[in-house]
């Protein structure tokens, strides 16, 4: 069976048949040739699911047949579009400007990273493209897809190798 993800511009993600609520970019969707680094825009596409970080000690490792890595202290994602790490899991410290994965926050107990800009990453096209937790007030994200940890888990019960996540208008 192949499973059916998508997110809505209109705060919807859809688990086949199933509807839960997501948070989308604060910069809206746009075409995936249009996205650009730091422009808060959610790229539209159907972007295939890679892996999946998760917190240890605050959570559990999620059911799921996708891979899961354990996410430590030093795990950071490079958004720097003059790096040759642009767009890449890197560890810290690391001199160009990245993004760091262990946060304060829970909204990186759980990422899915999804394959935009990838393969291979083209410079300033947006980096980091991921489905993570959303924020309770499920306010817009810098360009990723986010859910209530409930919904993400239920996602990743159903996920398979080789499914992959669609952004949609």
């Amino acid at each position: 069976m192949i499973n059916k993800f998508s997110a809505a511009a209109a705060g919807q993600f859809h688990i086949n048949e199933h509807s839960v609520r997501c948070a989308i970019g604060k910069g809206g969707v746009r075409p995936a040739g249009d996205k650009r680094e730091g422009d808060g825009a959610s790229p539209l596409g159907i972007w295939p699911i890679r892996y999946v970080f998760y917190r240890p000690y605050r959570l559990a490792p999620p059911e799921t047949a996708l891979e899961l890595v354990p996410l430590s202290p030093d795990d950071g994602w490079c958004d720097d579009p003059s790096s040759e790490f642009y767009n890449r899991h890197v560890k810290l410290p690391f001199q160009p400007s990245h993004e760091k994965l262990w946060r304060d926050d829970h909204v990186y107990d759980v990422i899915v990273v999804l394959g935009h800009n990838d393969d291979p990453p083209v410079h300033g096209m947006g980096s980091a493209i991921f489905m993570h937790l959303a924020r309770e007030d499920y306010s817009g994200t810098e360009g990723c897809v986010a859910v209530a940890l409930p919904d993400m888990l239920d996602f990743l019960r159903v996920a398979r190798p080789g499914d992959a996540v669609e952004i949609c208008a």
